[in-house]
């Protein structure tokens, strides 16, 4: 076997650094791939999914701490959504019906309600300067969750195929300014979303947020009347910023 020289080696180590800063950040494939998985969600006018989150807050201390979440969440396009919470953190229900928002603290009695824009994009553009909530799979429920998910897009990388709970799944690495995120479709003909990961690099101790879809249903028998908020008897109104911290959101 011939040994290469380093004169060699150290030609082939500058076409290889040429060849990576050459070569676009942006993988099409990867891009291609999304963009099927968001015109999926896009045709649904209505769908229902269920999860499981982990994701990490900071404590008294400063300290960031792992919990873990259960959710399900109900959307009707153009103007309602529905989603409860529980786990780790003490349940809290979400709704909105077109014309306002509510959050429910169950556990501790309270609730907060206030007027919204009159479609779910609009509505959730505005959410979490208002009211604080945020939802890490928010991006999923706009009507081209595709444009949401692209927008200053830095990187997009085919990790691989993979498996997702007996799942045969594409493995998709994306990086936008503030927040590296992963995410991991369904290989199958409906091109579901199944896993979603989300480093906020724009924070202190970089926390991560990990949802995994399941039971998705995108042609749901959904009433407008269960995207309404009924006031439970005994429960008091508080501000939105109060509700919150009372479910510990």
């Amino acid at each position: 076997m011939k040994i290469p020289s380093l004169l060699t080696l150290a030609a082939l180590l500058v076409s290889g650094s040429l060849h990576a800063e050459q070569a676009s950040p942006i993988d099409p494939n990867a891009l291609s791939m999304l963009h099927r998985m968001s015109t999926n969600l896009s045709k649904a006018k209505a769908f229902t999914f269920e999860s499981k989150s982990i994701f990490e807050v900071p404590s008294v201390t400063g300290q960031f701490v792992t919990l873990f979440s259960v959710g399900e969440v109900a959307l009707k396009r153009p103007d309602k959504l529905r989603a409860r919470h529980g786990g780790d953190a003490p349940p809290f229900d979400f709704t909105y019906d077109g014309t306002s928002v509510s959050a429910l603290a169950p556990q501790t009695k309270v609730f907060s309600s206030a007027k919204a824009p009159a479609t779910i994009d609009e509505m959730l553009a505005g959410l979490r300067n208002e009211t604080g909530i945020r939802f890490p799979s928010a991006p999923l429920l706009y009507s081209d969750p595709y444009a949401i998910l692209t927008r200053n897009l830095l990187s997009a990388v085919v990790v691989g195929p993979t498996n997702v709970n007996g799942i045969a799944c594409d493995h998709l690495a994306f990086r936008s300014p503030g927040v590296n995120w992963e995410i991991w479709i369904d290989a199958g003909p409906d091109a579901l979303p199944r896993r979603l990961a989300v480093t906020f690099t724009d924070r202190p101790n970089f926390p991560r947020s990990i949802i995994e879809f399941s039971r998705w249903n995108l042609h749901p028998w959904l009433l407008n009347s269960s995207f309404l908020f009924h006031k439970p008897e005994g429960v008091r109104e508080i501000p939105f910023a109060a509700v919150l911290h009372s479910a510990d959101r």
